[in-house]
């Protein structure tokens, strides 16, 4: 099998380039020249060649430690062995260039003598096949390339011998991987096909010392200019290119909203690593979006050939709609400005949005190609974000922006009426993409839409705002009463849905969201506020798993999706919905101290599923607390920040105000 499913634990890059890498320095994915682009490597990893063995860096043999400066998109990589051999590695994406810089330093505690291999499998445009490579003398380089994708590996020191083979062995120019197996290299200059390469220097370590190479490993449209490049960044000091990194990253966190989090006074070692994640979160979503075209990738893809799901390196509305909202409330508005730009060039003609897209704004591979298995939750939560975007803004900023976006939000509304004509909406897909029905998440999201637009239409002074407002805002409240008529359960929770009409009583954690984030039901009610006590209690009960100390929350009963793991996500949603409670409260009492308490158990247990660059994922495995799936999920790093922000809001209960 070509593509295998494999999991990051960091990732790195710049604008062009995104760099996903495993917990041992592996390169996992290669994504240029979009964070939805080719994925250009199968394996990049390098090894050390002694006493007649290979030992490569990626294998068990190693134990490894992986962390990332505070700060920074700067990953470094420990690796030790038990023959008293130590590699560090300091991994940086440059700036401005789409090229990865390697930094290895490599000691031991003995004397070493033998090589040091760079091995890669590329494959340039996203294929093995047809792909070509050669050595270049005169640059010191191997390239491999397939139309104009052009990738360099050059090393400093240069390199003593190089191979380009054959991945299958076939013909006189062996596989890369097998040549090195004897410690001496062909040095074949070039080949075509399925191809890998290597690049050897010569190992003569005492003891106690240590040697330090770097590998670059640049790419671009053209052989020169990935040769000028390459050896442009070369040429520079490596002390000066991770200064520049580190400024450029600081000045970006420095635009964010700051944290006190009184709340944690008592508790700073959480505190530092609540303040850390947070900061992480916000990196995650700065490479998550392309500075282009303002879409936000849902995760790096790691299952190009769906083999176990429908792959995740895409943009869906539903899941950049939370990146964009937590991005604006932490200090980021133009994140928003720019998404919604790409919404109103990606909105079909029936005023509704694909199930997802391309980064580029091409639609992306779906099974939501018609009206059952459209998903309308993504055109309701779309709608209400640009309206809270728009109650962020002030004159003359929110009259220019209201003309820019009035007519993609009258086209949406209108799509929306005609699919909640019986009050409920239509038959459609749920924002699982597992079921067929009528659900309450994508009822309260077409609400909120519909309220959304309301409130921008009453707001837009045109000749027919006034009246589309009204009926806007009519079909919403009826859309909540038949919701909470039809869906609303004696037994005190909202269904799961309709389903082949079949009203279904198992417990869904995505009925959360009548109330966060689209507001169906209010706090303010104290009927409606019972009921949101209801829901979590009920939520709480059925769908729990213990791990990690604490708690995660799975996304339904009897969900099998990768072994029925609790999610990122449904826990946020949960700890979010105990923080609004909270926040809500006219004194702190008891039931404040509750509320908090409750919902920062909920955060322990997600800040725990992180890998140890700080990046969060999907799913936590049921059986060890960690990261499982995709990773890092947007998704998730958006409701981190959301529950930090509202965090933030909340003083100790020691500390009354009086």
């Amino acid at each position: 099998m070509r593509f295998l499913i494999r999991h990051p634990n960091a990732i790195l890059g710049n604008d062009r380039l995104l760099v996903s890498m495993g917990e041992k320095g592996n390169i996992l994915g290669f994504f240029y020249p979009r964070r939805d682009g080719e994925q250009h490597v199968s394996d990049s990893v390098a090894c050390l060649y002694t006493d007649g063995r290979l030992m490569w860096f990626d294998s068990p043999e190693w134990n490894s430690e992986q962390t990332v400066d505070d700060g920074t998109n700067i990953i470094n990589t420990h690796l030790s062995h038990s023959s008293g051999i130590d590699v560090s590695i300091q991994d940086i994406v440059h700036n401005e260039m789409p090229v990865l810089i390697r930094k290895y330093e490599i000691t031991s505690k003995e004397h070493l003598n033998g090589k040091f291999y760079y091995y890669s499998n590329f494959q340039a445009g996203g294929t093995s096949r047809m792909n070509s490579a050669y050595f270049d003398v005169n640059q010191d380089m191997l390239v491999h390339y397939m139309h104009d994708f052009y990738i360099g590996v050059a090393t400093d020191p240069a390199f003593d011998e190089w191979q380009v083979g054959k991945t299958n062995d076939k013909g006189w120019a062996k596989s890369a991987r097998i040549d090195m197996e004897d410690g001496k290299l062909q040095k074949n200059m070039e080949e075509i096909g399925d191809i890998d390469g290597t690049l050897g220097l010569d190992l003569a370590l005492m003891p106690g010392e240590s040697l330090t190479i770097t590998v670059l490993i640049g790419i671009a449209s053209g052989r020169q200019a990935v040769c000028d490049m390459t050896q442009g960044v070369l040429s520079h000091p490596l002390s000066e290119i991770i200064r520049d990194s580190e400024n450029t990253t600081a000045e970006w966190l420095s635009k964010k909203r700051p944290l006190e989090l009184s709340v944690l006074d008592l508790d700073p070692v959480i505190r530092n690593d609540v303040i850390r994640l947070y900061d992480r979160s916000l990196l995650s979503l700065n490479l998550m979006s392309d500075p282009n075209e303002g879409a936000i990738l849902a995760a790096p893809e790691f299952d190009p050939a769906f083999e176990m799901c429908g792959g995740y390196g895409f943009c869906w509305n539903r899941d950049a709609v939370e990146a964009v909202l937590a991005l604006m409330k932490a200090g980021y508005p133009e994140y928003a400005e720019k998404f919604f730009t790409w919404c109103k060039r990606t909105q079909m003609s029936d005023g509704s949005w694909f199930q997802r897209y391309w980064l580029d704004g091409t639609e992306a591979p779906s099974w939501g190609n018609f009206d059952d298995s459209t998903q309308l939750d993504e055109t309701g939560s779309t709608l209400f974000t640009i309206d809270r975007y728009y109650r962020e803004l002030e004159d003359p900023d929110s009259v220019e922006f209201l003309d820019s976006i009035r007519e993609t939000v009258w086209k949406g509304a209108e799509y929306l009426m005609g699919r909640t004509e019986q009050g409920l909406h239509d038959p459609c897909r749920c924002l699982w993409e597992s079921e067929k029905g009528i659900f309450p998440y994508t009822n309260a999201a077409i609400y909120a839409g519909l309220k959304g637009a309301a409130h921008m239409a009453r707001e837009g002074d045109d000749s027919n705002g006034s009246n589309r407002a009204e009926m806007w805002s009519e079909r919403a409240d009826r859309i909540r009463g038949m919701t909470i008529d039809k869906l609303w359960l004696k037994e005190g929770y909202f269904s799961r849905g309709i389903i082949d009409n079949d009203v279904r009583s198992s417990v869904d954690s995505s009925i959360i969201g009548t109330f966060v984030p689209f507001g169906l039901l209010s706090v303010d009610d104290p009927d409606e506020k019972s009921m949101i006590l209801s829901m979590i209690g009920h939520i709480e009960r059925a769908l729990s798993v213990p791990v990690n100390g604490y708690y995660g929350i799975k996304r339904y009963e009897n969900d099998s999706y990768i072994g029925g793991n609790p999610w990122i996500v449904t826990t946020l949603w949960l700890s979010r919905s105990l923080l609004e409670l909270a926040v809500s409260l006219d004194e702190k009492n008891e039931e404040y101290d509750s509320l908090v308490n409750r919902s920062l158990e909920y955060i322990k247990w997600v800040m725990r599923s992180a890998t140890s660059s700080g990046i969060l994922s999907e799913q936590a495995d049921k059986n060890t607390g960690k990261a499982a799936w995709a990773r890092p999920l947007s998704w998730s790093c958006a409701l981190f920040i959301e529950n930090i922000l509202l965090l933030d809001r909340l003083k100790d209960s020691s500390s009354k105000d009086d």
